[in-house]
């Protein structure tokens, strides 16, 4: 039975009646993983500032969680597969939570790095569970409404994050400094934790998988020799055992592909289902995905360091700076899926790759033209642009990956969306040595740093573009209307 064919036998799962109190509780899990990204990227000046810690260290504190993130979700995605989508989810979200409590204790930049690493695992292992869980628990006829709601927690969790953060980083609560953002995860992740037990339906692949632990080592292996020295090569002067590790990064790919085709072979349980990427929804979007990642990662800690270190704004300032951009992601992720996407189908995720390109550019010129001098008022038509493109992509896009992938491999599928993405956003972060640091450096201000974020830019524009013409491959016709599709 070919995937596409089974997705039709699988695609409408009996209605769960606790589903919507369900759905409240992995949006909400989903939302935290958002406002946790969001909230340190405001908060990285402060961090920098009271730990005494170098740019590559802040780096880290975002991209070690970033990394570790990307390396386990694939097989995050597929321990719910095998083991219960609900249980991983619940273990998820308590490793989540104690990370947090961990990272508000750290004493140096090293120890919060530890604590992100393991905060970016939990997250691999609940985040995954969030689309396999909507996959699995309600009928086709409703996941069009479900995405819309999936597309404003997004657009919810890019305003709250930096409002939050600015708020708990400037308010200086008990004289904490920073550490409030992380302390806020705690009461969250414990009542998920408790509603998540009672109303989550437990679901799980169909018939018997086994893990496959080489799959999840090569896996990993070749996604950590990639990012690594990417992410860490500036600071190191560019050693020669990076090349080498990056360029090792494909043989074991390569390798890794081979043993899942041999596993599938021998007992039908491997750690990738390559047979999804022959849905052709699925392989372009993974594609996106992965663009689409690299962009938004080098935009969001690039505009941070840009707005607070080289135009010397308060976290408050910097947070407020990003209202515009996530008011516009909510309103356009709600018209994409209930209005545009039915209608015009693939043109909408396109178009909004068009007009976020149009808004990074927009950004480019008023940094450029205004360098040092530029305020929150100059931000909001280029942020507004940028939000409206970017929610007329990230709420259809996941609907239609994921629309012809079949139940049974809903976790896996769902890990390997949210991979490519974070994939992207890690290596965005590691492009970010190359694209802003290459410019500034440790001690720099002012025109400096406006100078390399402008030709950053250039990189978030160069990569939406890209993004852009990969949307090709998707579908014409939003995934309700696909059968209509010539």
């Amino acid at each position: 039975m070919t995937p596409t064919t089974e997705a039709v036998a699988t695609a409408t799962p009996p209605a769960h009646r606790h589903r919507w109190f369900a759905l409240v509780i992995v949006l909400t899990a989903f939302f935290l993983d958002l406002v946790d990204v969001t909230i340190v990227n405001v908060a990285v000046p402060s961090i920098r500032r009271d730990l005494h810690a170098s740019y590559s260290a802040v780096q880290w504190v975002t991209a070690g969680y970033a990394l570790t993130f990307a390396v386990g979700l694939i097989t995050g995605g597929r321990l719910g597969d095998i083991y219960g989508r609900r249980r991983i989810f619940l273990i998820g979200i308590a490793g989540f939570t104690v990370a947090s409590a961990l990272s508000s204790l750290a004493p140096g930049p090293g120890s919060l790095i530890a604590a992100r690493v393991l905060q970016g695992a939990a997250a691999a292992l609940m985040v995954p569970q969030v689309l396999a869980i909507i996959h699995a628990t309600f009928p086709a006829e409703e996941r069009g409404k479900v995405f819309g709601l999936f597309g404003t927690v997004a657009g919810l969790g890019a305003i709250s994050g930096p409002l939050i953060g600015a708020l708990l980083t400037q308010g200086n609560l008990f004289d904490l400094q920073w550490r409030p953002i992380f302390l806020v995860n705690l009461p969250i992740g414990l009542l998920g934790l408790v509603l998540g037990r009672r109303f989550i339906a437990e679901s799980r692949a169909p018939r018997a998988l086994r893990p496959d632990l080489v799959g999840m080592v090569l896996g990993g292996a070749a996604v950590l020799m990639l990012l690594y020295p990417l992410t860490q090569g500036r600071e190191l002067g560019w050693p020669w055992w990076g090349f080498a590790a990056m360029a090792g990064s494909l043989p074991v790919g390569a390798l890794f592909v081979w043993h899942q085709r041999a596993r599938t072979r021998r007992n039908g349980s491997p750690l990738v289902e390559l047979s999804l990427f022959a849905v052709r929804s699925f392989a372009g979007g993974t594609g996106v995905q992965l663009t689409f990642g690299i962009a938004t990662g080098i935009f969001f800690l690039t505009s941070t360091l840009y707005t607070q270190i080289g135009l010397g704004w308060s976290p408050l300032d910097a947070g407020l700076a990003g209202v515009p951009f996530a008011l516009a992601v909510s309103v356009a992720a709600g018209l994409s899926v209930a209005v545009l996407v039915p209608r015009f189908g693939r043109r909408v995720i396109q178009a909004g790759a068009l007009v976020m390109a149009a808004g990074a550019l927009l950004y480019l010129w008023q940094a450029d033209r205004h360098g040092t001098d530029l305020h929150f008022w100059h931000l909001v038509p280029p942020t507004v642009v940028m939000g409206l493109g970017m929610g007329l992509v990230v709420a259809p896009l996941a609907d239609t990956v994921l629309s012809e992938v079949p139940r049974a491999h809903a976790g896996s599928a769902s890990g390997l969306i949210n991979a490519t993405g974070q994939v992207g956003m890690a290596l965005g972060l590691g492009l970010v040595s190359v694209a802003f640091f290459g410019v500034a450096h440790e001690g720099d201000h002012g025109p400096v740093l406006v100078a390399a974020f402008v030709r950053s830019l250039w990189w978030v524009t160069a990569f939406l573009l890209v993004a852009w013409a990969l949307m090709f491959a998707l579908p014409k016709r939003a995934p309700a209307a696909a059968a209509d599709d010539d």
